[in-house]
């Protein structure tokens, strides 16, 4: 059997708290503690949770943009801290939140998205031809070519950064939130162009998000994550239809229904105060808005264990 794609083992990512004059560390932000998953080749693996819960900054390991502490995080099997960083990022690209702040606003478009290609001494004449081809493939026009990022709207910019993230041919690419910035009307036009690229590039996705309704229309597989931990992995339709972890079920309901029970409950919810990523509750950390917390959730962390195929939560209720 062949190695995933991508493969996530055991990741921790901490952030040392300095104080003093010496800048002594004295204690640590968890941002990512522990986390573990695969993803093959033509997967789109959902990341999904409330803001704070680690999957950006797990989304940045994968990209080496950061280190991770501990842990390790395999590309078709070898540890991508020994691949050379331009090697790695040949075959492994990502499209950023904000379009405003990925494109250089004193650079023309050309030249932004094709900056790999000169990089590597590619012709003028190969960058031209590269660019404007991939600003069709996007929807845009090859006029834009010498155009500047404020000429354009957010919906389009976003295009300028998906044709910046196909120039070096990648196999795999991260998506962080890429829609959030967006009109609804804008952000169905992207998701769509994303699915089709998908399709005719064999493309595989880690499409991080806190939008459901986007990410069912996007993955196959969807990873919930709640302070720096993974709380239920499943593929989308058994996860849709039969939710497993209490957290989970907070999120579903989390898109208000005026005048239901659901409501009533979810407004009780936000008086609640999050976990602290610096002091961590030694059992499950969901234990404290846990509607089906006993002792044992406040002193035994879960495993992460696979209840049914495929199907893996942290939480003694389960299965």
């Amino acid at each position: 059997m062949s190695d995933p794609l991508l493969s996530i083992r055991d990741v921790r990512k901490y952030f040392p708290i300095r104080q003093g004059l010496l800048q002594r560390t004295v204690g640590n932000v968890h941002a990512v503690d522990g986390v573990s998953f695969d993803i093959e080749a033509g997967e789109a693996v959902g990341l999904v949770g409330e803001s704070g819960c680690g999957k950006s900054t797990l989304s940045r390991c994968v990209m080496r943009l950061i280190e991770p502490t501990s842990g390790k995080i395999l590309y078709k099997g070898e540890d991508i801290s020994g691949i050379p960083h331009g090697e790695y990022w040949r075959r492994v690209q990502m499209v950023f939140q904000d379009p405003r702040s990925s494109l250089n606003p004193r650079l023309t478009i050309g030249y932004s998205v094709g900056e790999p290609l000169i990089v590597r001494g590619a012709s003028k004449e190969e960058v031209r031809s590269r660019v404007t081809a991939l600003l069709e493939t996007v929807g845009m026009n090859p006029e834009h070519f010498g155009r500047y990022p404020h000429e354009f709207s957010g919906g389009q910019r976003q295009r300028l950064l998906v044709s910046k993230a196909l120039i070096t041919d990648p196999e795999f690419i991260v998506l962080d939130e890429p829609t959030s910035s967006l009109d609804v009307s804008v952000q169905a036009k992207i998701l769509n162009l994303l699915n089709k690229l998908k399709r005719e590039r064999d493309l595989t996705y880690l499409f991080v998000s806190h939008d459901l309704s986007v990410i069912k229309h996007m993955c196959d597989r969807i990873v919930v994550m709640y302070v720096g931990k993974v709380m239920e992995a499943a593929p989308k339709n058994e996860l849709f239809e039969e939710t497993l972890h209490p957290y989970t079920r907070l999120l579903f309901d989390s898109i208000p229904k005026p005048g239901t029970r659901h409501e009533r409950e979810m407004m009780g919810q936000e008086h609640i105060e999050l976990p602290s990523n610096i002091d961590l509750p030694p059992g499950c950390r969901f234990c404290q808005r846990c509607p089906q917390a006993e002792e044992r959730c406040s002193e035994e962390a879960p495993e992460l264990v696979e209840v049914s195929p495929g199907h893996l939560v942290a939480c003694h209720h389960a299965g």
